[in-house]
Protein backbone atom coordinates (compact mmCIF):
# COMPACT_ATOMS: atom_id res chain seq x y z
CA UNK A 1 0.00 0.00 0.00
CA UNK A 2 1.24 4.10 -0.44
CA UNK A 3 1.37 6.69 2.26
CA UNK A 4 0.35 9.39 1.15
CA UNK A 5 3.18 12.51 1.70
CA UNK A 6 2.11 14.94 -0.56
CA UNK A 7 2.45 18.63 0.77
CA UNK A 8 -0.92 20.39 -0.94
CA UNK A 9 1.71 23.89 -0.93
CA UNK A 10 3.64 24.37 -4.13
CA UNK A 11 5.58 27.27 -2.72
CA UNK A 12 5.55 28.88 0.71
CA UNK A 13 7.08 32.64 1.12
CA UNK A 14 5.56 32.68 4.95
CA UNK A 15 3.35 35.33 3.91
CA UNK A 16 2.52 34.21 0.48
CA UNK A 17 1.44 30.24 -0.63
CA UNK A 18 0.74 28.74 -4.02
CA UNK A 19 -1.07 25.68 -3.47
CA UNK A 20 -1.29 22.72 -5.92
CA UNK A 21 -4.61 23.26 -6.56
CA UNK A 22 -4.31 26.78 -7.19
CA UNK A 23 -1.99 25.56 -9.67
CA UNK A 24 -4.69 23.26 -11.41
CA UNK A 25 -7.30 25.87 -11.60
CA UNK A 26 -4.76 28.16 -13.22
CA UNK A 27 -3.10 25.89 -15.79
CA UNK A 28 -6.33 23.62 -16.75
CA UNK A 29 -7.53 27.05 -17.96
CA UNK A 30 -4.53 28.33 -20.11
CA UNK A 31 -4.09 24.72 -21.44
CA UNK A 32 -8.15 24.45 -22.50
CA UNK A 33 -7.87 27.96 -23.99
CA UNK A 34 -5.12 27.07 -26.54
CA UNK A 35 -6.14 23.48 -27.19
CA UNK A 36 -10.23 25.45 -27.56
CA UNK A 37 -8.32 27.46 -30.29
CA UNK A 38 -6.87 24.52 -32.01
CA UNK A 39 -10.37 22.54 -32.29
CA UNK A 40 -11.79 26.05 -33.80
CA UNK A 41 -8.91 26.17 -36.62
CA UNK A 42 -9.30 22.19 -37.39
CA UNK A 43 -11.09 22.32 -40.95
CA UNK A 44 -13.03 18.38 -38.82
CA UNK A 45 -14.91 21.27 -36.67
CA UNK A 46 -15.69 24.13 -39.48
CA UNK A 47 -18.92 23.78 -41.38
CA UNK A 48 -20.02 26.24 -43.53
CA UNK A 49 -22.48 28.48 -41.45
CA UNK A 50 -22.49 31.78 -41.54
CA UNK A 51 -22.41 31.68 -37.26
CA UNK A 52 -19.51 29.69 -36.99
CA UNK A 53 -16.91 30.66 -33.99
CA UNK A 54 -14.02 32.05 -34.52
CA UNK A 55 -11.01 32.61 -32.31
CA UNK A 56 -11.65 36.00 -31.43
CA UNK A 57 -14.88 35.06 -30.11
CA UNK A 58 -13.16 32.47 -27.40
CA UNK A 59 -11.04 35.09 -26.47
CA UNK A 60 -13.71 37.20 -25.31
CA UNK A 61 -15.56 34.26 -23.58
CA UNK A 62 -12.59 33.53 -21.41
CA UNK A 63 -13.25 36.14 -18.93
CA UNK A 64 -17.24 34.99 -18.83
CA UNK A 65 -15.78 31.47 -18.04
CA UNK A 66 -13.25 32.00 -15.48
CA UNK A 67 -16.32 34.04 -13.61
CA UNK A 68 -18.95 31.22 -13.91
CA UNK A 69 -16.47 28.76 -12.68
CA UNK A 70 -15.31 30.55 -9.91
CA UNK A 71 -18.35 32.18 -9.11
CA UNK A 72 -20.88 28.72 -9.42
CA UNK A 73 -18.39 26.96 -8.61
CA UNK A 74 -18.14 28.26 -4.89
CA UNK A 75 -21.81 29.13 -4.91
CA UNK A 76 -22.35 25.43 -5.75
CA UNK A 77 -20.32 24.27 -2.84
CA UNK A 78 -22.17 26.01 -0.52
CA UNK A 79 -25.71 25.11 -1.77
CA UNK A 80 -25.55 21.83 -2.17
CA UNK A 81 -22.88 20.67 0.49
CA UNK A 82 -22.15 23.02 3.46
CA UNK A 83 -25.44 25.38 3.49
CA UNK A 84 -26.09 25.45 7.07
CA UNK A 85 -22.66 26.31 8.10
CA UNK A 86 -22.51 28.95 5.45
CA UNK A 87 -25.87 30.58 5.95
CA UNK A 88 -24.17 31.14 10.02
CA UNK A 89 -21.21 32.16 8.76
CA UNK A 90 -21.80 34.12 5.77
CA UNK A 91 -18.22 36.10 5.23
CA UNK A 92 -16.50 32.64 4.49
CA UNK A 93 -18.24 32.20 1.15
CA UNK A 94 -15.57 34.35 -0.79
CA UNK A 95 -12.58 33.31 1.48
CA UNK A 96 -11.92 30.70 -1.73
CA UNK A 97 -8.39 30.27 -0.33
CA UNK A 98 -9.71 28.25 2.38
CA UNK A 99 -11.58 25.55 -0.36
CA UNK A 100 -14.45 24.59 -1.39
CA UNK A 101 -16.01 24.17 -5.03
CA UNK A 102 -18.41 22.14 -6.57
CA UNK A 103 -18.05 21.08 -10.40
CA UNK A 104 -21.88 20.35 -10.82
CA UNK A 105 -21.77 24.73 -9.47
CA UNK A 106 -19.07 25.25 -11.68
CA UNK A 107 -20.87 23.47 -14.98
CA UNK A 108 -24.29 25.63 -14.08
CA UNK A 109 -22.42 28.62 -13.55
CA UNK A 110 -20.60 28.42 -17.04
CA UNK A 111 -23.91 27.78 -18.95
CA UNK A 112 -25.30 30.90 -17.60
CA UNK A 113 -21.69 32.68 -18.66
CA UNK A 114 -22.07 30.95 -21.78
CA UNK A 115 -25.61 31.55 -22.60
CA UNK A 116 -24.80 35.56 -21.62
CA UNK A 117 -22.01 35.85 -23.90
CA UNK A 118 -24.18 34.39 -26.83
CA UNK A 119 -26.69 36.73 -26.27
CA UNK A 120 -24.15 39.48 -26.11
CA UNK A 121 -22.20 38.41 -29.12
CA UNK A 122 -25.09 36.72 -31.18
CA UNK A 123 -23.16 33.22 -31.37
CA UNK A 124 -24.51 30.06 -31.56
CA UNK A 125 -24.67 28.99 -28.04
CA UNK A 126 -24.48 24.90 -28.71
CA UNK A 127 -21.52 25.47 -30.83
CA UNK A 128 -19.71 27.64 -27.78
CA UNK A 129 -20.55 24.42 -25.39
CA UNK A 130 -19.55 21.99 -27.60
CA UNK A 131 -15.83 23.57 -27.43
CA UNK A 132 -16.03 23.53 -23.71
CA UNK A 133 -17.07 20.03 -23.58
CA UNK A 134 -14.31 19.00 -25.80
CA UNK A 135 -11.56 20.45 -23.50
CA UNK A 136 -13.45 20.40 -19.58
CA UNK A 137 -11.73 17.17 -19.40
CA UNK A 138 -8.36 18.54 -19.16
CA UNK A 139 -9.52 20.61 -16.32
CA UNK A 140 -11.04 17.69 -14.92
CA UNK A 141 -8.36 15.36 -14.73
CA UNK A 142 -5.90 18.21 -13.34
CA UNK A 143 -8.36 18.99 -10.78
CA UNK A 144 -8.59 15.39 -9.42
CA UNK A 145 -4.61 15.29 -9.60
CA UNK A 146 -4.67 18.12 -7.22
CA UNK A 147 -7.60 16.67 -4.84
CA UNK A 148 -5.32 13.52 -4.34
CA UNK A 149 -2.41 15.54 -3.59
CA UNK A 150 -4.51 17.85 -1.15
CA UNK A 151 -5.58 14.42 0.61
CA UNK A 152 -8.97 15.02 -0.02
CA UNK A 153 -12.05 13.58 -1.31
CA UNK A 154 -10.77 9.96 -0.14
CA UNK A 155 -11.63 6.94 -1.28
CA UNK A 156 -13.39 4.20 0.96
CA UNK A 157 -11.47 1.52 2.92
CA UNK A 158 -9.76 -0.67 0.34
CA UNK A 159 -7.12 -3.21 0.93
CA UNK A 160 -6.00 -3.35 -2.86
CA UNK A 161 -2.09 -3.64 -3.27
CA UNK A 162 -2.59 0.55 -4.87
CA UNK A 163 -4.75 2.02 -1.66
CA UNK A 164 -3.01 4.79 -0.15
CA UNK A 165 -3.53 5.78 3.54
CA UNK A 166 -4.47 9.64 3.33
CA UNK A 167 -3.61 11.75 6.66
CA UNK A 168 -7.27 12.85 7.48
CA UNK A 169 -8.62 9.31 6.56
CA UNK A 170 -7.48 7.29 9.37
CA UNK A 171 -4.55 4.47 9.61
CA UNK A 172 -6.56 2.37 7.48
CA UNK A 173 -5.84 2.16 3.51
CA UNK A 174 -8.57 3.76 1.06
CA UNK A 175 -9.64 3.81 -2.40
CA UNK A 176 -7.70 6.92 -4.04
CA UNK A 177 -10.64 7.88 -5.72
CA UNK A 178 -9.46 11.33 -6.65
CA UNK A 179 -7.02 8.87 -9.40
CA UNK A 180 -10.16 7.02 -10.97
CA UNK A 181 -11.99 10.45 -10.82
CA UNK A 182 -8.79 11.65 -13.22
CA UNK A 183 -8.77 8.53 -15.33
CA UNK A 184 -12.71 8.47 -16.30
CA UNK A 185 -13.77 12.16 -15.87
CA UNK A 186 -10.37 13.27 -17.24
CA UNK A 187 -8.43 10.70 -19.41
CA UNK A 188 -11.03 8.60 -20.99
CA UNK A 189 -13.76 11.44 -21.44
CA UNK A 190 -11.37 14.09 -23.15
CA UNK A 191 -10.46 11.11 -25.48
CA UNK A 192 -14.34 9.82 -26.32
CA UNK A 193 -15.64 13.37 -26.82
CA UNK A 194 -12.57 14.31 -28.56
CA UNK A 195 -13.01 11.36 -31.26
CA UNK A 196 -16.13 12.05 -31.54
CA UNK A 197 -16.15 16.02 -31.90
CA UNK A 198 -13.03 15.25 -34.70
CA UNK A 199 -13.45 12.42 -36.33
CA UNK A 200 -16.94 11.93 -35.90
CA UNK A 201 -18.04 15.50 -36.49
CA UNK A 202 -20.36 15.06 -39.89
CA UNK A 203 -22.24 13.00 -38.36
CA UNK A 204 -23.54 14.73 -34.89
CA UNK A 205 -25.48 17.92 -34.98
CA UNK A 206 -24.72 20.95 -33.31
CA UNK A 207 -24.97 20.13 -29.74
CA UNK A 208 -24.92 16.53 -29.45
CA UNK A 209 -20.95 17.14 -28.37
CA UNK A 210 -22.83 18.92 -25.40
CA UNK A 211 -24.89 16.27 -24.16
CA UNK A 212 -22.90 13.34 -24.67
CA UNK A 213 -20.10 15.33 -22.10
CA UNK A 214 -23.56 15.58 -19.48
CA UNK A 215 -24.29 11.63 -19.90
CA UNK A 216 -20.81 10.95 -20.07
CA UNK A 217 -19.53 12.65 -17.00
CA UNK A 218 -22.34 11.84 -15.00
CA UNK A 219 -21.91 8.03 -15.92
CA UNK A 220 -18.26 8.24 -14.84
CA UNK A 221 -19.19 9.88 -11.88
CA UNK A 222 -21.49 7.66 -10.39
CA UNK A 223 -19.10 5.26 -11.28
CA UNK A 224 -16.60 6.79 -9.23
CA UNK A 225 -18.76 7.26 -6.00
CA UNK A 226 -19.10 4.72 -5.56
CA UNK A 227 -15.46 4.08 -4.50
CA UNK A 228 -15.51 7.48 -2.73
CA UNK A 229 -16.06 8.01 0.72
CA UNK A 230 -19.19 10.44 1.22
CA UNK A 231 -19.03 13.81 2.93
CA UNK A 232 -19.00 13.47 6.84
CA UNK A 233 -21.69 16.16 6.98
CA UNK A 234 -24.08 14.82 5.00
CA UNK A 235 -23.65 10.79 4.56
CA UNK A 236 -25.78 9.35 2.15
CA UNK A 237 -29.36 10.10 1.07
CA UNK A 238 -31.57 7.26 1.26
CA UNK A 239 -29.38 5.47 2.48
CA UNK A 240 -27.63 5.30 -0.76
CA UNK A 241 -27.28 7.65 -2.94
CA UNK A 242 -24.41 10.65 -2.14
CA UNK A 243 -24.94 14.74 -3.18
CA UNK A 244 -22.49 14.11 -6.22
CA UNK A 245 -24.47 10.79 -7.18
CA UNK A 246 -27.58 12.55 -7.23
CA UNK A 247 -26.16 16.03 -9.06
CA UNK A 248 -25.18 13.43 -11.41
CA UNK A 249 -28.08 11.94 -12.18
CA UNK A 250 -29.27 14.81 -12.44
CA UNK A 251 -27.23 16.41 -15.02
CA UNK A 252 -27.62 12.65 -16.66
CA UNK A 253 -31.29 13.63 -17.24
CA UNK A 254 -30.28 17.21 -18.85
CA UNK A 255 -27.61 15.72 -21.28
CA UNK A 256 -30.71 13.02 -22.68
CA UNK A 257 -33.09 16.08 -22.46
CA UNK A 258 -30.56 18.00 -24.72
CA UNK A 259 -30.09 15.53 -27.25
CA UNK A 260 -33.65 14.88 -27.20
CA UNK A 261 -34.48 18.43 -27.82
CA UNK A 262 -31.91 19.20 -30.62
CA UNK A 263 -33.45 15.84 -32.56
CA UNK A 264 -37.34 17.04 -31.98
CA UNK A 265 -35.36 20.69 -33.07
CA UNK A 266 -34.14 18.81 -36.23
CA UNK A 267 -37.71 17.58 -37.39
CA UNK A 268 -39.47 20.62 -36.64
CA UNK A 269 -36.94 22.40 -39.07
Amino acid sequence: MIVHNFDPVFIDLGFFQIRWYSLAYIFGIIISWIYALKIITKKEFIDNESNEIKSSDFNNLITYLILGIIIGGRLGYVLFYNFDYYIQNFLEIVKLWRGGMSFHGGLIGVIFAILIFSKIYKTNFFKLTDIIACVAPIGLFLGRLANFINGELFGKVSYLPWAVIFPEGGNVPRHPSQIYEAIFEGIFLFIILNYLALKKRMLLKTGYISGLFLILYSLFRIISENFREPDVHLGYFFKYFSMGTLLSIATLIAGCLIILFINKNERIN
